[in-house]
């Protein structure tokens, strides 16, 4: 009988030490991956800070660029009007009829302004292109990096080969401390165990890897969006853009324009989309951690 009794005490000692090795790693699993979770969505929290700011400035230079645009006709018939009058002796009625016209269209010629107000519009165009060519690639580059952290955030069928192990573990345990208590072994810190590590069998963790997808499709998404906006942006703010005035030439530079924002609010969009799927998927490991610490808190 004393055999017996050593046997079945030999089996719970056992059973324990496996249900050790099957769940105790599980906590830290889950901790390594809501970190990552966690940077994460600070990551594409930035990255769709710095594209609204790129949709911002995208659209303020759109402005600028469009009273660039209401300018340039004024402009040219300043120039009309000077080059008529000009190399030859003017008749009384001619000048009449100039300052007529002068006077009624083009006051503000007057005081010189509309080169100076063209001038000053060209400089902030450029500069708000340039603007909108850095924080969108900074919104590319942030789109990037979450994608990275979030595939490592898919543990595929890493955690759920370990709880399928633990619980596993569990059964065998409560087989042991049936045959333990039968016996009239001590198995109160057995049971303990198998209460709290039992529960493993109710969780559902598909939604961490689903939403850890998420995340990485939407940053995909978002760097491949934010890149070709980038490039975009870079061309249309180019010397050679902005300098060809032809019709074509102008047509050119305001597609590419409307395209880098059309891009920026697409990345934005993104970024923000990734943003939720991290910050879901940490709700998500925090339900299967109340498990985990609960297990290996009495492990431990």
């Amino acid at each position: 009988m004393c055999g017996a009794y050593a046997d079945d005490a030999y089996d719970l000692e056992v059973a324990l030490q496996n249900t050790y090795r099957a769940c105790v790693g599980i906590d830290e699993s889950l901790h390594d991956i809501k970190v990552l979770a966690g940077i994460n969505t600070a990551v594409t929290g930035v990255g769709t800070g710095l594209g609204v700011g790129a949709v911002a400035t995208g659209f303020v230079k759109q402005n600028t660029d469009n009273r660039l645009e209401e300018l340039e006709p004024l402009l040219h018939e300043i120039e009309d009007l000077s080059g008529r009058y000009t190399g030859k002796e003017p008749e009384a009625e001619d000048i009449a009829r100039f300052w007529e016209e002068y006077n009624n269209s083009y006051d503000v010629a007057i005081n010189e302004s509309v080169k100076k107000e063209q001038d000053k519009l060209t400089q902030k165009s450029k500069r708000l292109g340039n603007w909108r060519t850095g924080l969108m690639a900074g919104n590319t580059a942030t789109n990037i990096a979450g994608a990275i952290i979030a595939s490592k955030t898919i543990n595929k069928d890493g955690i759920q080969g370990q709880i399928e192990t633990c619980i596993n573990a569990t059964k065998e345990l409560n087989s042991a401390i049936i045959a333990a208590k039968m016996s009239g072994e001590d198995i109160s810190e057995a049971q303990q165990i198998y209460n709290a590590c039992r529960e493993y069998e109710y969780v559902d963790i598909s939604p961490i890897n689903t939403r850890g997808k998420g995340a990485m499709m939407a940053s995909s998404v978002g760097a491949g969006l934010g890149g070709a906006g980038t490039v975009t942006s870079a061309i249309a703010n180019s010397n050679k853009s902005r300098n060809d005035n032809t019709e074509k030439g102008k047509q050119k530079e305001k597609n590419l324009n409307t395209a880098s924002n059309v891009l920026a609010i697409g990345a934005t969009a993104a970024s923000a989309t990734a943003t939720v799927f991290n910050a879901t998927q940490i709700a998500a490991i925090k339900k299967v951690s109340k498990v985990s610490e609960s297990c290996t808190g009495v492990l431990k």
